[in-house]
């Protein structure tokens, strides 16, 4: 284990009387948290180690949260992008892999024979940095019952409460699938990492 392959996983609760924002906000910081306690601090084999008899690996959830991260937050927070193929120029700054990113919506699947765990983290450590202030932002200037950036055919535009509960929610999924790969990894185990 090295120094850059091992992920923030301190988080801070708030009052239990704390409002919605604060509230979902601080879930999700918890499941990000609890996701990087059970994906951090690998080496390439045990990133790449899967859990038969699925192929899924934790280099394929880091890679994959870092996409819906990002995704989440241009498509219906910033609105700097849209949906696959036709998204518009990328925000910048952006990390040069985030072009790839927006080009292959399989990306996350599709790992380079060359990338190193260093690589693989701080891709997922940098969407979670900017998206984690895009969301605080927003919430910031206008709440969570504001209307999302993005409008549907029929031009729906959810909250972003519902925004935000869809990417805790795909914490919530992803790391189950973590504490099983985890396991079986090296036995790692338990709810919330060592605070």
């Amino acid at each position: 284990m090295t120094e850059s392959t091992v992920l923030e996983t301190r988080f801070t609760e708030p009052p239990a009387d704390a409002g919605e924002a604060e509230m979902l906000l601080f879930a999700l910081d918890r499941s990000r948290a609890q996701f990087a306690w059970k994906a951090g601090g690998l080496d390439a084999a045990g990133l790449d180690h899967p859990h038969p008899p699925s192929a899924l690996t934790l280099r394929n959830l880091l890679r994959h949260l870092a996409q819906v991260e990002y995704h989440k937050v241009t498509v219906f927070v910033t609105g700097d992008a849209m949906r696959y193929p036709d998204w518009p120029p990328l925000p910048e700054p952006s990390p040069p892999w985030l072009a790839v990113v927006y080009e292959d919506p399989d990306w996350a699947w599709r790992v380079p024979e060359d990338e190193t765990p260093e690589e693989t983290y701080r891709i997922w450590d940098t969407a979670v940095r900017y998206a984690r202030d895009a969301w605080r932002r927003a919430v910031a200037e206008g709440g969570l019952d504001q209307p999302s950036r993005y409008a549907f055919e029929d031009g729906f535009r959810p909250n972003l409460r519902r925004i935000l509960v869809d990417l805790q929610d795909e914490y919530a999924r992803h790391t189950g699938h973590a504490d099983l790969i985890r396991e079986a990894v090296d036995g790692l185990v338990g709810e919330d990492p060592p605070q």
